[in-house]
């Protein structure tokens, strides 16, 4: 039975909650004869430091402004928790920008505005911006200023107040009318990517070993050992940092569970193959591509990315390459499971398609800003699924798009705080407490795993599913997290196996809620990369669709299956 967390109201103070017991240690994985729903293929696509409201805040709601991709809702979308009222007019933030700049947004960004500085998202600043639940310290805790030039936010830490509406994150909203997504989906922690990163495979970031050159990545747990709230890089992967700061993890992660169940899997990141040469002439771990957008030429391969590398069990630290194709996704070969994104893509064309696979774009496609941007996301998000809707595969797969951590952009809805902590490195609640500073979750064995530095759920992300059987214009309101994704995987393919050891796979709700299991759609969007408008579709009529642009660049509609050159 799924269980509901009510949620806190902006400007009240967090009630902490525990959701019950985590269990101390991993169960033993059954073996399964295959999945237990129609999906067959799991693909998620996880991408990069986005809030919720920086891409959802005014949906469906565009302005539509000359020149840009026109957004339309169809009749009957439903309603989010987004930006209106007192939150656009009189937000809180308005008084507290630290920086005498007066009234600071939330300001719309457009299509032109797609480059933005990358904003504060370490694990403290992220606490004191969410200030107890009032969720007003942004600017002053998070908040850089930089380019876009010549908005209101542009000059000041009032940046971070920016948000994206359906004029330029045009394909996800068009998704959203189309398939399924959640607006009350949170990351597991608060910090950034590798918090991310380790929480999507594994639930839970205790258990930090060979922790080297340390700058402030990992905290005492307060039982001894250490828990990750920070960046660093994956020890003894060839391409991580010989300076900075690294680590490894222990205990278990999601792929170990399904290496003992014998289903394939596999994690696909772009520049993780060392053998190509790019376009520019660049190879080996230092494969770059220049965004067209930004302009910042940025690795393709980012080691504090890659999850898995941080354990000795699905590790491939000198990316050493697969055998064959037939062998991507199998255990047991020299690869162990991680790849090139590139050889995803190959190994489902030639007919070996993983049950679960797990995309990481290359670094100028995964959206974080700073070096990234929302149509250079696009352009990989689309290009995806379009591939995917063409395979006879289609009709048993899910794709699932969710993000690592918020980057620090402004949300205006607290979490429920399922696991408290109280180091020097939490502001939440008071200095020093995320919380009332309770040292360890209620169920979990002494001097196994401890709640300390661990403070969550983090803030609100966005997260999507793409599926014949994904809910048809559906926004899904349980609370979610980012081991949710991994609990799906466990009740679908392992008999419902948990990781055990601290992970919150046992209290997350599954995404289970947001697919239709009677009634799945023949229905298939092909989205321009470039606009994130539809340009084709087939199985279904036309005044069921959105998002189709007319010559005039209007949402005229053609007629069903109809392609716009």
């Amino acid at each position: 039975m799924r269980r509901f967390v009510s949620m806190l109201t902006v400007g009240a103070m967090i009630v902490p909650c525990l959701l019950g017991p985590i269990a101390a240690s991993a169960q033993t994985v059954a073996p399964t004869e295959g999945p237990i729903t129609p999906i067959q293929h799991l693909v998620v696509i996880f991408q990069e430091n986005v809030s919720f409201d920086h891409y959802f805040a005014t949906y469906p709601n565009a302005v539509n402004a000359d020149g840009q991709p026109v957004f339309n809702p169809l009749p009957g979308t439903p309603r989010i928790n987004g930006l209106s009222g007192a939150l656009m007019t009189r937000n809180p933030n308005s008084l507290n920008t630290g920086n005498g700049t007066g009234m600071v947004g939330p300001w719309r960004l457009d299509r032109t505005q797609a480059a933005t500085a990358d904003q504060d998202h370490d694990y403290t600043p992220e606490q004191a911006a969410s200030n107890a639940g009032v969720m007003d310290l942004f600017p002053k805790n998070t908040g850089t200023a930089g380019p876009p030039p010549g908005t209101s936010g542009g000059e000041s830490t009032g940046l971070v107040m920016g948000y994206y509406d359906g004029n330029t994150v045009t394909a996800l909203w068009n998704y959203a009318q189309h398939y399924s997504m959640s607006d009350n989906s949170f990351g597991t922690n608060f910090g950034p990517s590798t918090v991310g990163a380790i929480n999507l495979i594994s639930g839970q970031t205790n258990g930090v070993i060979n922790n080297t050159n340390g700058t402030g990545a990992v905290v005492e747990d307060g039982s001894g050992g250490l828990t990750d709230n920070g960046d660093a890089d994956p020890a003894g992967d060839v391409c991580s940092t010989t300076t900075g700061e690294t680590f490894s993890m222990s205990g278990k992660n999601i792929g170990d569970l399904l290496n003992t169940a014998g289903v394939s899997w596999g994690f696909f990141e772009g520049g993780f193959d060392m053998t190509q040469t790019n376009a520019n002439g660049t190879t080996g771990c230092s494969r770059s591509t220049t965004s067209l957008i930004t302009g910042v030429k940025k690795a393709d391969y980012i080691p504090h990315h890659q999850p898995f590398q941080y354990y000795a069990s699905t590790a491939n630290l000198k990316h050493t390459r697969p055998t064959s194709v037939a062998l991507i996704g199998q255990a047991g070969d020299a690869a162990n499971h991680q790849y090139d994104i590139s050889d995803f893509f190959t190994a489902v064309a030639a007919g070996n398609f993983p049950a679960v696979s797990f995309l990481k774009a290359p670094g100028f496609q995964d959206g974080h800003a700073g070096y990234s941007d929302p149509l250079d996301e696009q352009q990989f998000i689309v290009t995806t699924i379009n591939y995917l809707q063409s395979l006879p595969t289609w009709s048993s797969t899910a794709v699932v798009i969710a993000y690592d951590d918020s980057d620090g952009w402004y949300d205006h809805q607290i979490a429920p705080v399922i696991n408290q902590s109280s180091t020097t490195q939490d502001a939440l609640t008071s200095a020093n407490n995320c919380g009332n500073g309770t040292t360890a979750l209620a169920g979990v064995a002494a001097g196994t795993t401890n709640a300390q530095g661990r403070c969550g759920y983090g803030p609100r992300l966005p997260l999507m599913v793409i599926s014949p059987w994904a809910r048809v214009n559906y926004v899904d309101h349980a609370v979610t997290d980012q081991s949710s994704i991994i609990r799906f995987v466990e009740d679908n393919w392992l008999n419902g196996t948990r990781i055990g050891n601290g992970s919150f796979d046992s209290i997350a709700n599954s995404i289970d809620g947001m697919f239709n299991w009677a009634a799945p759609t023949s229905a298939t969007f092909t989205l321009s990369p470039d606009s994130g408008e539809i340009l084709s579709f087939t199985g279904v009529p036309a005044s069921a669709v959105n998002g189709v642009p007319s010559r005039k660049g209007k949402n005229g509609l053609p007629g069903s299956g109809s392609t716009i050159k």
